[in-house]
């Protein structure tokens, strides 16, 4: 009965899931006398589920931009020290929907003739929690497009040949609801409780 009631405590930990969300904000040097800056924002509504991301950025070049989370949340020396594009499985780089990518390739955003990008998509790859999150990692818009690795280019399977970085930031926590989701599961409840389990049961063994 008790490794039943234990069990079916850790199922219901397993489901508890509850939003969060992620910001970056984004700037970078002056161009023109025009400072390139916006922010972007990450939804993620439940554990595995895709992530919502809103861009809005202002003082782009007209055109498309590659766009990518980096490695780093470092900006000490600028752009530059946010390192290479996220890419845990070390694979080869590719376009948002290609199923061979980095995590943190998210192809290309375009700038209208304002200089303004105002955008909204879903990504399946990259994750606000577990090990592909991308909470205190650099969020970069590159100068070029992103060829997506389709190009004989040297660099179009590295970093798609998109050029200088232009605007960047670090993606940080803004928002959790209720609780942090995925981190509480079954198996979490089982480490956590397996002592108290055990003592029980060695107290009705005592018993016997």
């Amino acid at each position: 009965t008790i490794l039943l009631v234990f069990l079916g405590l850790a199922g219901c930990y397993a489901e508890k899931t509850s939003k969060i969300e992620a910001v970056a904000f984004l700037t970078g040097p002056a161009k023109n006398n025009v400072i390139p800056t916006g922010n972007v924002t990450f939804t993620q509504n439940a554990c595995g589920e895709n992530v919502h991301v809103r861009v809005y950025l202002t003082g782009i070049a007209p055109g498309k931009h590659g766009f990518h989370v980096h490695e780093k949340g470092d900006l000490t020396n600028g752009c530059t020290s946010l390192a290479a594009h996220y890419n845990p499985e070390k694979l080869a780089h590719g376009g948002r929907t290609d199923e061979i990518r980095h995590v943190g390739d998210l192809g290309n955003l375009e700038a209208n003739e304002q200089g303004v990008v105002d955008t909204t998509f879903t990504d399946h790859l990259i994750s606000l929690t577990g090990p592909r999150t991308i909470i205190g990692r650099g969020l970069v818009v590159h100068e070029m497009i992103d060829d997506l690795g389709k190009t004989a280019h040297p660099e179009s399977k590295k970093t798609g040949n998109s050029g200088g970085r232009v605007t960047c930031g670090v993606i940080g926590i803004n928002e959790v609801e209720a609780e942090w989701p995925c981190m509480v599961g079954s198996f979490t409840v089982i480490s956590l409780s397996l002592p108290v389990l055990l003592g029980v049961l060695g107290i009705m063994l005592l018993k016997i």
